[in-house]
């Protein structure tokens, strides 16, 4: 008999595609996505714990679905992911109302675990798999996104250590998958009609250190990916600054289908700051990789993080990132304020920052660069650029919205179309007529 499923996917896309195989899982097992909780059997949250306001959100939702599942006696409240795995057994006292936590590894055995729990046979309320789970194209998944752009990680865990981030104790060491098997996903993405095809891990210049074979790289698999499939635009996220080689900017530079798009989490300019942060590389490194990468690509897009508040940080490191940001006027640039997250390096450094203080730094920066991209999309009116259509807009069903080459999904603006016809997933040719800090207005030419 069919069940109805509830499921949050919280975090980051990464976190997204592990939702994706969860769904498919638990369709073997007829379930059926319902978009109520009110109206499901089971409620699942699959979880983001790399900071504590992603912990708060986890949380909040919890709550509110517990409520819901009160109100509906069998009803069955499952949470998985990353909080799991970082607060493991401590959650069981906390969270009462929850029936099954399972860790990030235990996400490809969700079917039978909740199947179990559904007969009364699951005894043990928390599920940590020893395993390090590495998908690969054999593992069905039921993709959430337009039918237009998805997903593709190539690769699990981390093996940099960064003073201020728990992504390797919570997610692992670095494990690539084989080109061969990404080849193949891409390519059956792509007959099912993805235009976009977004390449990410946690660090995806990393890919294929952990493999030790000759010629396994980004560069290759790139290279690979292209040939195998007809994807329109090949997008990268998540670039380590000290991994970016000459052959892959080369690559970008003369292969029309992957764009010129480079998403580099700096995180800091000051080098006393990085290096309390445990990033291997300098300012000067930092400037020349920006000097590099515009070299050899002139209309790069080029977006980043930084991180303010970090302890020991003063007004002169801070005033290093401004001057960073007048120099290159980056297209897209986030600011985030430091989180002391238990467990992590950083958590007993000396000279921590006041929240005051980092809320100022964080609004000093985000002020500085709202001008700087409203100057750079400015440069844009008049012009014609191509646009992937997503649908109608989400403030007004009278626009239609979609994103150019240099606008990621969920993470930077939009293009607001205001006048033309077409449909969602076509990528259109579009004439800019407005400019605002984060979004463009245009209509179809």
């Amino acid at each position: 008999m069919a069940k109805n499923l509830y499921l949050v996917s919280l975090g980051c896309p990464k976190n997204l595609v592990d939702s994706e195989i969860i769904l498919a899982q638990l369709s073997t097992v007829d379930y059926t996505i319902c978009h109520y909780p009110e109206e499901a059997d089971l409620l699942l949250i699959n979880t983001c714990g790399f900071i504590q306001s992603a912990v708060e959100e986890a949380i909040e939702q919890i709550i509110l679905l517990g409520q819901v599942k009160l109100q509906k006696p069998g009803t069955r409240l499952v949470v998985c992911g990353c909080m799991v795995q970082r607060y493991k057994h401590e959650l069981i006292k906390e969270l009462p109302e929850v029936d099954l936590f399972v860790g990030v590894d235990g996400c490809s055995e969700i079917a039978r675990l909740v199947d179990q729990l559904s007969v009364g046979e699951q005894r043990n309320k928390i599920i940590l798999p020893e395993k390090r789970y590495l998908m690969d194209s054999r593992a069905a998944r039921k993709v959430s996104t337009p039918s237009h752009r998805a997903y593709l990680k190539i690769s699990e865990g981390c093996s940099n250590r960064c003073s201020y981030c728990l992504i390797p104790s919570i997610r692992g060491p670095l494990r690539s998958r084989h080109i061969d098997d990404l080849a193949r996903e891409a390519d059956r993405l792509c007959k099912n009609g993805v235009k976009e095809l977004t390449l990410i891990g946690q660090d995806v210049t990393s890919y294929g250190i952990d493999l030790g074979q000759r010629n396994t790289n980004l560069y290759t698999l790139i290279k690979k990916i292209l040939s195998a499939c007809t994807v329109q635009w090949l997008r990268l996220l998540y670039l380590y600054p000290n991994r970016i080689s000459d052959d892959l900017l080369a690559l970008m530079a003369e292969e029309r289908r992957l764009l010129n798009y480079l998403d580099i989490p700096l995180q800091h300019i000051s080098s006393k700051i990085l290096k309390q942060m445990n990033r291997p590389f300098t300012a000067k490194e930092a400037h020349n990789l920006v000097e590099r990468i515009l070299n050899k690509i002139p209309d790069a897009a080029i977006r980043t993080t930084f991180i303010v508040g970090f302890p020991g940080e003063t007004d002169r490191d801070i005033e290093e990132v401004a001057l960073f940001l007048k120099t290159y006027k980056l297209s897209n640039v986030g600011i985030f304020t430091y989180s002391n997250e238990e467990g992590c390096a950083a958590e007993f450094f000396p000279d921590q920052c006041p929240e005051n203080v980092k809320q100022e730094r964080y609004d000093y920066l985000m002020n500085l660069q709202s001008q700087i991209s409203l100057a750079k999309n400015k440069e844009f009116v008049g012009k014609t650029i191509p646009v992937l259509v997503e649908g109608y807009s989400s403030e007004t069903d009278l626009l239609l919205e979609g994103r150019a080459m240099f606008q990621a999904p969920e993470i930077d603006g939009c293009v607001y179309i205001t006048d033309g016809q077409c449909a969602a997933g076509d990528i259109v040719p579009v004439k800019i007529t407005e400019a605002h800090p984060y979004d463009l207005v245009g209509e179809i030419s």
